[in-house]
């Protein structure tokens, strides 16, 4: 099962990072909430960073957008993901750079869109 990192996970059933954690769920992925605001989401527990999360991690997909997702890129590069997803109004150049040069696939696409074409 492959491990998926939510980042700007949320309890808020209207919000898209909620509505990614349980497509996730219901494709067979271990979705994983990364929220410091919470410390559960949908039975799972929530981690405070991307660098917290116990387990190797093959994707994270954002829904920070830059200026909140920019001071944790040396997190998310430490932890290592095959690739990151970010999601419409997640895009960060200064991530992604980096991220791209750590070996680490980045692209910009939608997770929820990309479940749904089985593409993810």
């Amino acid at each position: 099962m492959k491990t998926v990192v939510v980042l700007g996970a949320t309890p808020n059933a209207d919000r898209y990072a909620f509505k990614a954690m349980q497509r996730l769920r219901e494709h067979g992925y271990k979705a994983i909430p990364v929220n410091p605001s919470f410390t559960e989401i949908l039975g799972e527990r929530c981690y405070p960073s991307v660098s917290d999360v116990p387990q190797p991690i093959d994707t994270v997909t954002m829904y920070l957008n830059a200026t909140r997702s920019t001071p944790l890129i040396a997190g998310i590069i430490k932890a290592n993901p095959r690739r990151i997803i970010f999601n419409p109004g997640a895009e960060n150049d200064d991530l992604a750079k980096p991220a791209e040069s750590a070996g680490i696939e980045t692209m910009n696409a939608c997770t929820l869109v990309m479940l749904g074409a089985g593409t993810f």
